[in-house]
């Protein structure tokens, strides 16, 4: 099984979900070409990881991302949630994780701009990119048209990749119109004639989020460059060893 292995904000599956530790524990996996990750803007305008906008599911704390500095959201604890053994574990910033993945691992951004609510992130964490080598090491996707129309305003040289759990029959010319060379979709929507079509197109395809070691093996069947993105590296790694050629 030749398929890229992404881990889905970092090993999400054995540790808190966006944190320094989850982004270890997937660098520990000497197969995980990707991580995934997604990224906020805080008070202070500093790209910070985290999924929700909420800070009360991971962080156990009142009120929204953008609410605090990245210096109080750093002291959070977004690791209690999972395991006590994870207690202190802060939110981090993007160029934390970027310079403990820097020349590893490649990086899948997701900016989350809830309908604008931060207004210049796409030059933020572009900018980011550049400080730190990766404009050719990353890909910025997103759900939002418009984040990644401005994405391709401010360079060329940084893929962007269109987030959809759907499989409409427009998204080839979709994708031309966006600039955007990658495609991240919900793995029930992958097919052997969305993968002909995406290839034929020149486009990248990251299967997400697939946390079943048969399903995982069944995708590779289709596409060896399909990438697969999951919580559990160990169970893609068991799909490995079980993957018959």
């Amino acid at each position: 099984m030749l398929n890229p292995c992404v881990a889905h904000r970092g090993a999400s599956g054995l540790a808190p979900e966006n944190t320094m530790a989850a982004f270890r524990e997937a660098l520990a996996f000497p197969f995980v070409q990707w991580i995934e990750l997604d990224v906020q803007l805080s008070k202070d305008g500093v790209p910070v990881v985290i999924h929700d906008d909420s800070l009360r599911r991971t962080a156990k704390v009142a009120g929204r991302v953008h609410e605090y500095t990245a210096e109080q959201l750093g002291k959070m604890d977004a690791g209690s949630w999972f395991d006590k053994s994870y207690a202190g574990e802060g939110i981090p910033t993007l160029q934390q994780v970027a310079e403990l993945t820097v020349g590893r691992c490649r990086l899948n951004v997701e900016l989350k701009t809830y309908g604008g609510r931060y207004p210049g992130i796409e030059k933020n964490v572009v900018e980011l990119l550049y400080k730190n080598g990766l404009q050719h090491d990353a890909v910025i996707t997103s759900f939002d048209k418009d984040a990644l129309r401005t994405v391709r305003q401010l360079t060329n040289e940084v893929r962007t990749g269109l987030i959809l759990d759907a499989s409409p029959w427009t998204l080839v010319t979709d994708l031309e119109r966006l600039g955007a060379a990658f495609l991240s979709v919900g793995y029930t929507h992958v097919s052997r004639q969305l993968l002909e079509s995406m290839a034929a197109a020149n486009v990248d395809v990251m299967a997400w989020t697939v946390n079943d070691a048969p399903m995982m093996k069944r995708l590779a069947g289709m596409d060896s460059m399909l990438m697969i993105c999951t919580n559990f590296p160990d169970r893609f790694e068991q799909a490995k060893r079980e993957y018959q050629y």
